[in-house]
């Protein structure tokens, strides 16, 4: 019996398909449909109902999943008492931010070109990711944590700045207290709250505007179209600054910095490969200024 053709099956139960399952693990439908025949045979019992639809678990397959995915994490375990310095392998499946992805895209081939026997899969997207559902290792998360039962390491954070373009700026002046805000349009990514510091006081305003988007460059975007004013990352403006684009406004007040955090699904044993990941990522971000 095949720790990979195990690992597959595993990958089958819990993506709800061959197809699924294939494009989590990067390989053909045919090696995934190799594998578990390969398993059924060695096991002498079926555990996919084939159908034309597709495939779904017996009775049998739903009895031996937990049974399975514990083998893998046990020698997966061993492996790492081994040989605890080793290189890293297997398959490292991560999800992003599609709006941070050029910022983590060198930490992420660091960590591959430091180990070339570790297969990293990366998906950035800024739709919600389900990471037990979908199948990843880890998540990289930027803002404010929902509760959940992720377990969250924060690797960073980054500073916010309000910011116009310089024509929005001729036309329609700049606020220069929180009171000000309400009186311009303000681009969001929904209902939102900015805080803002003088460093004695805290003022609590609930922008108003026409146009929000739910990635950091639309709204940057936006922002640089002349539609109002826009509160994003230092990173995510950096560029728009550096060209004229956008300019930053109200300056003497301060927005909280928002942070960066790697999460992952609970688990009582943390694959080495993601801890070693989240001290790479600590490692790159934690020490570097905001921003």
């Amino acid at each position: 019996m095949e720790i990979e053709d195990l690992r597959t099956f595993v990958e089958v139960a819990d993506a709800g398909g061959i197809n699924a399952a294939a494009r989590r693990l990067g390989v053909a439908k045919s090696i995934v449909s190799r594998r578990l025949i390969r398993l059924e045979q060695a096991l002498g019992a079926e555990l996919l109902s084939r159908t034309t639809r597709g495939a779904v678990l017996t009775e049998a397959g739903i009895s031996f999943r937990d049974r399975a995915a514990d083998i893998c994490a046990t020698i997966d375990a061993a492996r790492e008492e081994v040989s605890p310095n080793g290189d890293l392998r297997g398959l490292l499946r991560i999800a992003g931010p599609a709006s941070l992805a050029t910022h983590f895209a060198s930490a992420l081939t660091g960590i591959a070109r430091a180990h070339p026997a570790l297969h990293v899969h990366t998906r950035f997207s800024d739709r919600y990711v389900d990471l037990v559902a979908e199948g990843f290792d880890c998540g990289i998360r930027v803002g404010y944590l929902p509760d959940s039962n992720l377990i969250a390491r924060k690797i960073g954070s980054m500073a916010v700045g309000l910011y116009a373009s310089p024509d929005y700026i001729r036309i329609h002046g700049a606020p220069e207290s929180p009171g000000d805000v309400l009186k311009h349009p303000a681009i969001t990514p929904g209902t939102d709250t900015w805080k803002f510091s003088d460093g004695d006081q805290t003022f609590t305003v609930h922008p108003q505007g026409r146009f929000k988007a739910d990635h950091a460059y639309v709204l940057a975007e936006a922002g640089a179209a002349g539609l109002g004013i826009v509160a994003v990352g230092e990173l995510i403006a950096r560029p728009y600054l550096a060209s004229g684009a956008l300019v930053p406004i109200m300056t003497r007040y301060t927005l909280p910095p928002v942070g960066l955090f790697i999460v992952r699904p609970p688990s009582q044993h943390t694959p080495r490969k993601v801890r070693i990941l989240i001290d790479f990522l600590v490692e790159k971000f934690a020490g570097a200024p905001a921003g």
